[in-house]
């Protein structure tokens, strides 16, 4: 008899594609909404020096609410939502490359690790012209900046003006740059993102197993994977946040050389600055990451197949 305490893990050839795509953007669109401020407040501790303007998270939170209203809390997130595009890619990528890591090995370990940094890879190419714009309309704030440029005009970004914005930061960093500027920090991106991708995918199956064997069989398994996905993250989160900093000021400053700003930051800050917004990156990932996996696992079982539904235990 089987035993329900074995997580079957559904793979790519047991999806209704159609079914797939369609709940996965929803259900993307709905986690960004959610956890775009604690990636904006995350992003501005990163960029700022020492504690010059916010003392932590919360702090930071109460601040930007109080000066700017939600809406503040919420800059460049009309750019951030393009991002769903890489967002598919990614899952698409993830998918198909653990098929054909399959073909060479049966560990799950070795499968999830090939393929989340595969699907990082894929995803941070279109990601990290978006993310290098929004971050810059993150770093607005009324009548001063935090970054390189200050777009012109009302700063409040509501309805056409959120647009004018964003050409405007386009523009400069075209000016400033050329091209190559929307691509800044794309190597900076490339060793945070592939790193924490191809971790948190090993470290989820892997607290999710020892969870397995700790719950009672009747336990259903989206509990045990939804407990795994945070420390999962919280896990990467740790081990990859001193290049999320450099990333993010290479990107935010302008800077071209990850060594240098990696100096840079030493000489200012100490080892502690490499620490800098993480407790807003775990606090941001937690309930993002328990929705992503409780959404994601779900989103596969809609779209399984009619025939295997019976053939699956929860």
């Amino acid at each position: 008899m089987e035993d329900k305490r074995n997580i079957q893990i559904i793979e790519w050839e047991h999806l209704d594609k159609k079914k797939f795509y369609v709940f996965g953007v929803a259900m993307t669109m709905m986690i960004r909404v959610s956890v775009y401020p604690f990636t904006l407040i995350r992003t501005r501790l990163q960029v700022q020096k020492g504690k010059s303007l916010y003392h932590g998270t919360f702090d930071a939170f109460i601040k930007i609410l109080r000066a700017d209203g939600v809406s503040g809390l919420y800059r460049g997130f009309l750019v951030n939502t393009f991002t769903l595009i890489s967002g598919q890619c990614y899952v698409t990528t993830y998918e198909l490359t653990r098929k054909f890591v399959a073909d060479y090995s049966q560990s799950n370990t070795v499968k999830s690790l090939v393929a989340g940094g595969s699907a990082s890879l894929v995803a941070q190419s279109i990601t990290v012209p978006i993310d290098v714009v929004s971050q810059h309309l993150m770093m607005q704030r009324k009548g001063e900046k935090m970054g390189r440029f200050q777009v012109r005009g009302n700063p409040e970004g509501h309805g056409i003006i959120a647009f004018g914005q964003t050409k405007d930061i386009i523009r400069q960093i075209l000016r400033a740059d050329g091209l190559r500027g929307f691509y800044r920090g794309y190597v900076a991106s490339l060793l945070t993102y592939i790193p924490n991708s191809a971790v948190w995918w090993p470290f989820y199956h892997f607290y999710a197993e020892q969870l397995s064997h700790l719950c009672p069989k009747e336990c259903p398994h989206i509990v045990f994977q939804a407990i795994s996905g945070p420390l999962a993250a919280a896990t990467a989160s740790i081990l990859t946040n001193p290049m999320d900093v450099i990333r993010t000021r290479v990107q935010v400053e302008g800077k071209s050389s990850i060594i240098l700003t990696f100096r840079q930051l030493m000489a200012e800050e100490g080892p502690w600055g490499l620490m800098k917004g993480l407790s807003a990156r775990i606090i941001s990932a937690t309930p993002s990451t328990i929705v992503i996996v409780v959404g994601y696992e779900s989103l596969k079982k809609l779209s399984l197949r009619p025939e295997l539904v019976d053939s699956r235990h929860w």
